[in-house]
């Protein structure tokens, strides 16, 4: 991913988080590698309550040295970084400021990347300071998740945005798709003969998708608590990883063929009777509980949580696909905050055998199976069954590791480096496209309108444990379970 090509990164949200634990970072270790950014690049960081560069670089050396580089800091390559690094003091609420910006890049060579590491409610009016300064031309944006809070809302924004930057222009980040094993799982089935063929409603019996999280809501009760587990992750990353799994082969790897084909899944997503919501839908709240053998309250405890908050921190439902490769296949998709583990994983089981003459274990469901883990490790395990040593016939699960550290010395690329490495050489592939984005938005609005008019709270679940335990029925309901519940 070498390139020669001369931009300036513009970071608004300088010193907030997103920007401390990983846009810096991510930079740094394009940086670090050598070739990944051209020695013009330069970033020029946005913010407010900072005075100068040398205060900057202060907070940088601060907050943001501690997240970089596992294995320690290359003393000599962070020094060059920092003088990638420029500063411009700005208040966001004032477009006249933006003029010190514009002052700032003129007559910078090369592409302008702007980064919205913002909350929404910046988005258009930085947008429009932009236009009235005349730097929405020769530039990309990047905008942050959440676009909206519902259609409309992202609806809105879209427009906004679309009246002053053409949509080529516009990168809206997933970083999930920017994770190493999701390409893989890209490569793997269409790359390769061995996967495509089964990859369909006559060998998969069902597909389960989880992104759990130990932690709670940290420092974001405010944000979380008019937002829940349903617009914060199934709407968008949980969406988006359906996608790349259930989607048709591209003729390309171009970024409008592999969107063409990410958006037939999302249109083709059986639409949700609100009636059924119950059925289908499980929403839960965490209540007080151990995690790793500490106690953690409940959400309705937590700073800038509403006592008698309703918000959703779990979400499992399950999504049928009607089109001819899935009909008939459920996919299972759950998130959650407060969870037994900290995991995300794709897992594909495939059906069992038709008939066995080896006992009932080749007879059970989901004896082959693939487990694409995204986090904490990225790995991807295809389980099977082997006879176990000794007399008679006997099976027992074994796995291969697709371990692909073994083949290449090349150490894995972190979501976020991929992605902007994407946005500075002006390739979308990876990125959600506004046609895609609504047709997520649509399809869960019912359950979103439903669980608003409906009295019934969330259910319980204890910190610390997998969530409440109607997830496990409706899995129940189809004669399956969850990975963590097949021992």
């Amino acid at each position: 991913m070498q390139t020669d090509s001369s931009f300036t990164f513009v970071l608004f949200g300088g010193t907030g988080d997103l920007s401390m634990r990983k846009i810096l970072p991510a930079l740094f270790e394009a940086h670090r590698a050598g070739g990944m950014l051209a020695d013009s690049g330069k970033i020029v960081a946005v913010a407010r309550h900072i005075a100068d560069r040398a205060a900057y670089i202060d907070w940088v050396n601060e907050h943001v040295k501690p997240h970089v580089s596992k294995n320690g800091v290359d003393e000599t390559a962070w020094a060059s970084f920092l003088d990638r690094i420029e500063f411009v003091k700005i208040d966001l609420g004032k477009p006249e400021d933006f003029t010190l910006l514009r002052d700032a890049l003129s007559g910078r060579p090369g592409i302008r990347v702007f980064y919205l590491a913002t909350g929404p409610s910046l988005f258009v009016p930085i947008c429009r300071a932009l236009a009235s300064v005349g730097l929405n031309e020769n530039s990309r944006i990047v905008l942050e998740k959440p676009l909206g809070y519902d259609l409309k809302s992202s609806n809105a924004i879209n427009d906004a945005v679309g009246e002053i930057f053409a949509e080529e222009q516009i990168y809206r980040i997933d970083h999930y798709l920017g994770k190493e094993p999701v390409q893989n799982l890209l490569a793997l089935r269409f790359g390769n003969v061995l996967f495509e063929p089964l990859w369909r409603r006559e060998w998969v019996e069902s597909i389960q998708i989880t992104i759990a999280e130990e932690l709670g809501v940290e420092a974001r009760g405010d944000f979380y608590d008019n937002t829940g587990a349903l617009r914060d992750m199934v709407q968008n990353h949980l969406l988006q990883l359906l996608s790349i799994v259930a989607m048709e082969p591209p003729h390309s790897m171009d970024s409008d063929s592999v969107r063409d084909e990410k958006l037939r899944v999302l249109r083709a997503l059986k639409p949700i009777d609100p009636r059924d919501i119950g059925k289908v839908a499980v929403r839960g709240q965490y209540h007080a509980g151990v995690i790793r053998g500490s106690a953690v309250p409940a959400y309705a405890t937590e700073p800038g949580v509403k006592q008698d908050s309703t918000t959703e921190t779990f979400v499992a439902v399950k999504v049928e696909i009607e089109n001819w490769r899935w009909a008939g296949v459920p996919f299972f998709l759950r998130t959650g905050k407060r969870l037994a583990d900290r995991v995300a994983e794709i897992v594909v089981n495939f059906r069992a055998v038709p008939h066995s003459a080896l006992g009932a274990s080749a007879l059970r469901g989901g004896a082959n199976r693939l487990v694409i883990r995204l986090q904490p490790n990225e790995t991807i395990r295809l389980y099977c069954l082997a006879k176990q040593p000794g007399e008679g016939m006997n099976l027992a699960s074994v796995h291969l590791d697709l371990a692909f550290d073994r083949f290449f010395r090349e150490g894995q690329m972190e979501a976020y480096q991929r992605l902007l490495l994407d946005v500075i050489n002006g390739r979308l592939a990876l990125f959600v496209r506004r046609d895609e984005q609504e047709a997520a938005w649509r399809w869960v609005e019912p359950i979103l309108n439903e669980w608003a008019a409906s009295n019934k709270p969330p259910k319980p679940y204890a910190a610390g444990t997998w969530g409440p335990a109607a997830a496990s029925a409706m899995l129940a309901q189809h004669g399956t379970c969850w990975l963590e519940e097949e021992n």
